[in-house]
């Protein structure tokens, strides 16, 4: 039912991660109150506020510290913003929700303002790492991708969500490096996601991938089988289309 569409299907695999890693981004609890006035009620900030547009659509306001990042948000607008919630960690979990949500719209920017707001309401956030993470996962180059999801599986060392996202990078760099030690990092956080994890359908198409790399290829096509026996629309066609050049599909789903 597959082989059909193999010719015509084919996502560049940066692109397919980008969309596949907001699969299962986190529920928090709801915004609380109204904001100030000076603060829209989905955070952005209101007409007239002065703040540098390109520090704000940077990950982590490019590079700023909390403070310096306070300057450009203004310290009255981000207290305002935070007197709508219980905490600012609470206020922090809203808006990593709320840029996911724009993820899944295809508004990358406004979704990096709201994971730098949430980072910088609780820097502690690991979720804010990830989803900003996700947006420079778009960039040619992953280096800005692997030190975010790194720091986020630093805070959160077991999350399996960050551990197969940074897994993915270091892959994708792999791909553009060929350097071994990118691919023996990215399997192993692979090989702990799949294990802490095993319902991670796109964790296990990532692993098929860097077996692949390794000319791994029965053990890359079961890796695919498993991913889709979670969810078809786990599948990397381009990874089907690779792996059918180099093996015949021992169960022969895809020809």
């Amino acid at each position: 039912m597959f082989s059909a569409s193999l010719k015509t299907i084919s996502q560049p695999w940066a692109a397919l991660l980008l969309l596949g890693l907001l699969a299962a981004a986190p529920a928090h609890a709801q915004r609380k109150g109204r904001a100030a006035s000076v603060a829209n009620a989905d955070g952005s900030l209101a007409a007239g506020t002065a703040s540098p547009r390109a520090a704000r659509l940077q990950p982590l306001f490019g590079g700023l510290t909390p403070a310096q990042a306070t300057q450009v948000i203004g310290e009255a607008q981000l207290k305002a913003i935070a007197a709508s919630f219980g905490s600012t960690a609470e206020a922090s979990a809203f808006f990593t929700t709320k840029g996911y949500e724009y993820l899944r719209e295809n508004l990358p920017d406004t979704a990096a303002y709201r994971f730098n707001l949430a980072w910088l309401l609780n820097p502690q956030n690991a979720e804010a790492y990830r989803g900003l993470g996700i947006v420079a996962s778009a960039q040619p180059n992953p280096d800005a991708a692997i030190g975010l999801l790194a720091k986020g599986l630093a805070l959160a060392p077991s999350s399996t969500l960050l551990m197969s996202d940074l897994g993915a990078s270091y892959l994708i760099r792999y791909s553009k490096t060929k350097k071994k030690k990118d691919l023996t990092a990215g399997m192993e956080l692979l090989q702990r996601a799949t294990t802490l994890d095993p319902a991670n359908a796109d964790a296990w198409q990532q692993l098929a991938r860097g077996l692949y790399y390794q000319e791994k290829y029965p053990e890359a096509w079961a890796a695919v089988h498993k991913g889709q026996s979670l969810s078809v629309p786990s599948l990397d066609f381009q990874l089907i289309t690779d792996l059918l050049a180099k093996q015949p599909d021992p169960q022969g789903t895809f020809k």
